[in-house]
């Protein structure tokens, strides 16, 4: 098995970021969620502001990325947009990835459960961090979802 790169984790909002990490962040998302599977849909959707931002890094190279959200009167904090560099796949970045971004959403929202919209083909990897499906499946932007549910941290 390939051992996980050395990595930095950098969280931030939107306005912290210089515009070539941005560039870089934005332009790894468009090419994983738009091109790779062929979805045209939004990817810069208006949301990015409100969220915290979450990346490994190695240096200047993004390994990977996701979008931490705040809780809302409709939602609770969320985890979304979990993106591996196609560069950096099977390195098991993504488990770091969700292992830091659950770390992050229970350091700034203690107590609270944590939900995402999971391509439904991910159940199995997203029940591994103890996410429960919550919905049955349906279309978002055609991609098959599911909604899960990840309790509070005891």
């Amino acid at each position: 098995m390939t051992a996980l790169p050395s990595y930095t984790v950098d969280v931030r909002r939107l306005d912290e970021f210089s515009a070539l990490d941005l560039y870089a962040m934005l332009k790894m998302r468009v090419d994983v969620f738009v091109v790779e599977q062929t979805c045209p849909y939004p990817e810069l959707d208006g949301n990015d502001s409100d969220c915290l931002h979450l990346r490994l890094v190695d240096g200047e190279d993004l390994l990977a990325c996701a979008r931490l959200w705040r809780p809302t009167q409709n939602h609770l904090p969320r985890i979304g947009r979990v993106a591996v560099s196609p560069n950096h796949r099977g390195k098991r970045l993504g488990d770091a990835l969700m292992r830091e971004a659950i770390t992050e959403c229970e350091k700034a929202y203690p107590g609270e459960a944590i939900e995402i919209s999971a391509q439904a083909h991910l159940q199995k990897f997203y029940g591994s961090f103890g996410f429960e499906r919550t919905s049955e499946e349906y279309l978002e932007d055609g991609i098959p979802h599911v909604d899960m549910v990840r309790p509070p941290a005891a």
